[in-house]
């Protein structure tokens, strides 16, 4: 049973005598009773102590020189803490009705006439006294009952906080399970593809318009499984926080333009009907990462918008911004999938063929590099069946101040370099090697770091296209050799390299190489980049 404090009595009388044989009374029963008494001598002298302690009743004197009993009484009930505390009155003449009704307005619950009857005295302090240990014990008790519903309250919060976590995860898992299984999905339909077209090209009786569209299927196909990899890989990038910009001023208008005229030229927008309305204005931004926010916004449009339908590119300013918006006349959304769209692993329900395939982490890449550049993003759709309208607000900048025009360069009509391939990857060496001699170029090919170095001093390359995880000596070490041999030191340096981040590039550059390709590498890309050097060399 928690300890209680003794509840204490207060007696105030002006009488000396009076004052010593009341608190001599109540001192013979304190013990018994378990109180403490206390004395104050005046009215002024026992408000001081209503105001230091806390007291179970007050035998107070009626006829009390300067403040009487009824004005202490009322002093005492006029101060919140002490409104409650039971005053009886003590007096040595039998009180009027007057008096009576008078001392009761002032909070009296009681008389006592002088003499006082001990019996009395002890009857009605131990009532007072019994009501204010129990008033004890019941905050005491509330006290505790408090401090419990408190605990209580913060754990049910806890508990509710860790139901809502743990639903959270369960949901995330089950999106990852989802993705798992897309990703699976979208994997084996273009290796199914691959495959299948590669073993037409092997079968005796195929056409040469057979083989060529076999041909195509593969390079398309190829080119889809590049994508899905560097959605992947940028997706990781952008989430940890490893992708670092490299800023200029950029007319965002021109390169929306440039990404529609993309989409145009590949043939995707054939069976839709888009339509472009974009101010011109000025961010300041990576150029790649912008073009990808646009890119993925039209994936996005073309993956939920059936053939036929309309789809809408818009770029305007606002307070400071621009506003890119794209909007389709697709499937749409429902209500609760729109706070989540842009999160990963959520994908809204298809009901289209997927065609246009994709992996459904696109929109989680447009959210992140909008928020790398200081931006925004935003979906809306009125419904299932009524089309989506997501957008992107970047930071507005100044246009830039006219550069002068560039010197043309001298024209130049270089021959075909000789090129050296040194690439571990037997299948892909020789494919690559048949591509670049099916076009001319006289090619060599070595399959380890230090075979290329030995090819290059017997054969003395143009170029040399040079993988960066070789066996024996890797390709940095290959490009620090050759640049060290006056022999080979004049060589173009072409990395090719499964790593593509900001630090890979840097370090391939530091290593002594010219350019940074990343695989796979389109045939057009790479011959373009070959032809590039050549020019570069011819005009030296």
């Amino acid at each position: 049973m928690p300890t209680i404090d003794k509840p204490k009595i207060l007696v105030v009388n002006d009488d000396a005598n009076s004052l010593f044989a009341l608190t001599s009374l109540l001192a013979q029963w304190a013990e018994q009773e378990h109180y403490e008494v206390m004395a104050a001598r005046s009215g002024e002298e026992g408000l001081r102590q209503v105001l230091l302690h806390d007291f179970a009743v007050i035998l107070l004197d009626v006829n009390m020189p300067g403040m009487d009993g009824f004005e202490t009484a009322e002093a005492i009930h006029q101060r919140a803490r002490s409104a409650n505390i039971p005053i009886i009155f003590v007096t040595a003449f039998l009180a009027d009705e007057i008096d009576r009704l008078k001392a009761y307005q002032r909070g009296a619950v009681d008389f006592l006439f002088t003499p006082v009857i001990p019996q009395i005295l002890h009857a009605k302090v131990s009532v007072f006294v019994a009501l204010a240990s129990k008033n004890e014990l019941l905050r005491g008790q509330a006290h505790k009952l408090s401090q419990r519903s408190t605990e209580l309250i913060a754990t049910n919060k806890r508990l509710t906080r860790e139901i809502e976590e743990r639903k959270a995860a369960e949901q995330q898992n089950s999106a990852k399970d989802e993705f798992l299984a897309m990703l699976g999905h979208e994997l084996r339909n273009p290796l199914s593809a691959i495959s299948s077209a590669a073993a037409v090209i092997g079968l005796p009786g195929v056409s040469a318009e057979g083989a060529a569209r076999a041909r195509s299927i593969i390079l398309r196909q190829s080119r889809h499984l590049g994508h899905i990899v560097d959605d992947l890989l940028d997706l990781s990038r952008a989430m940890s926080g490893k992708i670092r910009l490299n800023r200029q001023p950029l007319d965002l208008a021109t390169l929306t333009a440039s990404c529609v005229d993309t989409f145009r030229a590949t043939g995707r927008l054939s069976q839709y009907t888009l339509e472009l309305d974009a101010a011109p204005g000025w961010i300041d931004g990576d150029a790649t990462r912008i073009e990808q926010i646009v890119s993925n916004l039209l994936d996005n449009a073309l993956k939920y918008t059936a053939p036929g339908g309309r789809i809408g590119v818009g770029l305007r300013a606002d307070a400071g911004e621009l506003v890119l918006t794209v909007h389709d006349s697709g499937v749409g959304m429902a209500a609760e999938l729109l706070p989540h769209v842009f999160d990963v692993f959520v994908q809204g329900a298809n009901t289209l063929d997927r065609a246009q395939g994709g992996l459904g982490v696109g929109l989680a890449l447009v959210r992140r590099l909008a928020e790398l550049h200081g931006g925004g993003v935003g979906a809306h759709s009125e419904g299932a069946g009524r089309g989506s309208t997501f957008t992107v607000r970047l930071p507005a900048a100044q246009q830039p101040a006219a550069a002068p025009p560039p010197v043309a360069a001298r024209a130049a009509a270089p021959g075909l370099p000789r090129i050296l391939l040194i690439e571990d990857n037997d299948d892909g060496r020789e494919v690559m090697a048949m591509m670049l001699a099916c076009h001319g170029y006289p090619v060599r090919h070595a399959a380890d770091g230090l075979l290329g170095l030995k090819a290059a001093a017997d054969f003395l390359p143009e170029l040399a296209l040079v993988d960066i995880g070789l066996p024996g000596v890797d390709g940095y070490e290959v490009a620090r050799r050759l640049r060290a041999d006056p022999r080979t030191r004049a060589i173009k340096l072409i990395a090719l390299t499964g790593y593509g981040l900001a630090e890979d590039k840097r370090r391939v550059l530091d290593a002594g190489f010219d350019l940074h390709l990343v695989k796979p590498v389109d045939i057009d890309q790479l011959l373009e980049t070959i032809q590039r050097c050549a020019r570069a060399d011819a005009t030296q």
